[in-house]
C-alpha cells in the first residue's frame, strides 16, 4: 500500500508580463532528430506566445557518449529552424561545483549513500522487476546498514538516493495528473557516478534550480523522470517547476524515433537540400496546426500555435513524411 502523496506544483497562469523561465537542453550524445525538432520548436512557440525567457542548456555530462562537434551541429541546427534563446548557452560540464555543493547537502541530511553493489547483485535481489529501458529497481534491502556511507567524500563512486515509500503527485500542464511511486518503480536510484559527475537526475534539478527554471517541455518518456526529479527538489529544499510532458514522435513500428528508423537526423535533410521551411511545415502539420503539409517559417509557427492543437497522442513518422519533405529538395 502506497503511503503519503507528495504534491508537485501546476504550471502557473500565463503572464506576459511574469518572469517565468523555461530552457531548451540538448544532450550531444547524438544528432538532433526530427522528434526533438516538434519538442523544441513547441518549447520556443510557448516561451515566445507567453513572455517567458528561454535559455539554452548543454547537457554533456554522458562523457563516453558524447560526440564530438555534436554542441556546434546542435547549436546550427536550432539556428537553422529559426529557434532563439535568451542569453548565452550553459554548458553543465564547464563547472561541477554547483552539483558537488548539493551532493554535500544530501549527504548532510543523511539522504545519499555510497554503492558499490553490481547489477547481478541488484538482480538477484528478491527477483528485482525492471523499471525504465535498462534499469533495474535497487531493493531497499540492499541498504547498506554502516553509518560510514552516508556521506559525499569520493567522487569517484555511484552514489543513490533513499527514496521514501510514498506516491508522487504530478499535476502536468498537459499530461495532466498523473501518480508515480520512484521506490517501487526504480527504488533508490543513482545521482552520482563513478566516472566522478552527476547523474541526469541531479544534474537537471540542480541546473533548473540555480537557473530560475518554472517550466520544463520536454518528451513523456520522461515523465516518470519528473517524479523522481521531485524527490531531489524536496530534499535540497526546492520548489519544482510546472512540467509539460509532450507525446513523443514513434516509428511506423509504434517505438520511440531511432536509428532503426532510419535516418532522421536535422543534418542529414539540411545535407540533402531540404529547407527549413519544409521541416517546420511537417512539425506543424504533426502539431495540429495545418491539415496538409506546407512550407511555414518558425515565425509562422510560432504564430499558429496552440497548445490545445497539439494531438495527446504519439505521432507518427511515416515513409509518406519522408517523401514529402525530400521531394522539395534544392
Amino acid at each position: 500500500m502506497l503511503m503519503a502523496t507528495l504534491p508537485v506544483s501546476a504550471p502557473r497562469d500565463v503572464n506576459p508580463m511574469s518572469t517565468r523561465i523555461t530552457r531548451l537542453a540538448p544532450s550531444p550524445t547524438g544528432a538532433l532528430h526530427l522528434g526533438n525538432a516538434r519538442t523544441f520548436l513547441i518549447n520556443w512557440a510557448m516561451a515566445r506566445n507567453n513572455g517567458w525567457r528561454l535559455l539554452m542548456r548543454i547537457e554533456d555530462l554522458d562523457g563516453p557518449r558524447v560526440k564530438a562537434g555534436a554542441v556546434r551541429q546542435a547549436l546550427e541546427m536550432f539556428s537553422w529552424l529559426g529557434i532563439d534563446f535568451d542569453g548565452t548557452a550553459l554548458r553543465q560540464s564547464d563547472d561541477l561545483e554547483p552539483y558537488r555543493d548539493a551532493m554535500r547537502r544530501l549527504a548532510g541530511a543523511g539522504l545519499i549513500f555510497a554503492c558499490n553493489v553490481t547489477r547481478k547483485e541488484i538482480r538477484q535481489a528478491a527477483s528485482a522487476p525492471h523499471g525504465e529501458e535498462q534499469e533495474i529497481r535497487f531493493h531497499a534491502e540492499l541498504r547498506p546498514t554502516s553509518p560510514d556511507v552516508f556521506r559525499f567524500d569520493g567522487e569517484e563512486t555511484n552514489y543513490r538516493l533513499l527514496t521514501p515509500d510514498e506516491t508522487v503527485l504530478i499535476e502536468d500542464g498537459f499530461a495532466g495528473r498523473t501518480l508515480h511511486c520512484p521506490h517501487r518503480e526504480v527504488g533508490d536510484f543513482v545521482i552520482w557516478t563513478r566516472r566522478g559527475v552527476p547523474a541526469y537526475q541531479l544534474a537537471v534539478v540542480v541546473d533548473d534550480a540555480r537557473q530560475g527554471v518554472t517550466d520544463v517541455v520536454r518528451g513523456d518518456d520522461l515523465l516518470p523522470s519528473a517524479a523522481r526529479q521531485s524527490l531531489i527538489y524536496r530534499a535540497l529544499g526546492c520548489e519544482p517547476p510546472g512540467f509539460w510532458h509532450l507525446p513523443l514522435v514513434i516509428g511506423e513500428d509504434g517505438k520511440r524515433l531511432a536509428k532503426r528508423h532510419g535516418d532522421t537526423r536535422l543534418e542529414r535533410y539540411r545535407a540533402e537540400g531540404v529547407s527549413p521551411q519544409r521541416v517546420i511545415g511537417l512539425l506543424a502539420h504533426w502539431c495540429g496546426l495545418c491539415n496538409d503539409r506546407q512550407q511555414w517559417t518558425a515565425e509562422d509557427f510560432r504564430s499558429a500555435f496552440s497548445l490545445d492543437s497539439v494531438p495527446r497522442t504519439p505521432v507518427t513518422f511515416t515513409e509518406e513524411d519522408h517523401r514529402w519533405l525530400t521531394a522539395g529538395r534544392c
